[in-house]
């Protein structure tokens, strides 16, 4: 029930950050192929760098599920591109619903490989955050991981609000459930209020001359 559970989670998570992607692909006037590579890599890449890193076989690679929900999450921006690839709304929308869900996919399956909960954090934010870097090196955009923006700060709160709550003895659900909120949470009051964490800032004399 809980890997059904799971697998619910990672492919909803992965609808949304292929939309994503392949939206910030169409903005770019991206052929329907490039369209689609961009949107497996934005789905993908975090989960498995994460695989990789835990030694675990890479979740993509075990079923062609992941190829086809591109597939379908192409078409639907095909069909809805009206709705889907006008606005910065609809990107943000859909990369904080992908982001909020692969922070708990990433949390949940570096728990079930036994590892602590101060790596299944950092995995969190791995699975959270590096399908969007990989999609904006793809994209020649700076990747918003590194930006002053709150996004791998979110991820960090949301693995958080999972770790207290599960030493509650909350049930299970519960910590999934918060650590996503969080997520979504901060993403939107980061958008709305304006926050943002403080530019490392260095002035240019203070630093050598070229060789």
């Amino acid at each position: 029930m809980e890997e059904t559970f799971l697998t619910i989670i990672e492919v909803l998570g992965t609808i949304a950050f292929a939309i994503s992607g392949i939206r910030l692909a169409a903005a770019k006037r991206f052929d329907w192929f490039g369209a689609y590579v961009v949107g497996l890599v934005t789905a993908i890449g975090g989960g498995t760098v994460r695989d990789v890193l835990l030694d675990i076989p890479v979740f993509w690679m075990l079923s062609p599920m992941y190829l086809s929900v591109t597939g379908i999450s192409l078409v639907t921006v095909l069909i809805f591109q009206r709705l889907l690839v006008k606005g910065m709304r609809t990107l943000f929308i859909f990369d904080a619903i992908g982001l909020a869900l692969f922070v708990v996919v990433g949390i949940e399956k570096t728990l079930a490989a036994h590892y602590p909960m101060w790596v299944a954090i950092v995995m969190g934010i791995i699975t959270g955050s590096f399908g969007g870097v990989t999609r904006d090196i793809l994209l020649n955009e700076e990747p918003l991981f590194f930006r002053k923006d709150i996004y791998a700060t979110a991820c960090l709160a949301g693995g958080v609000a999972y770790w207290l709550l599960l030493l509650t003895g909350a049930p299970q659900w519960l910590p999934q459930g918060f650590c996503a909120v969080t997520v979504i949470g901060l993403r939107v009051a980061a958008v709305y209020f304006n926050w943002s964490l403080p530019i490392l800032k260095v002035d240019p004399k203070s630093l050598p001359d070229k060789p």
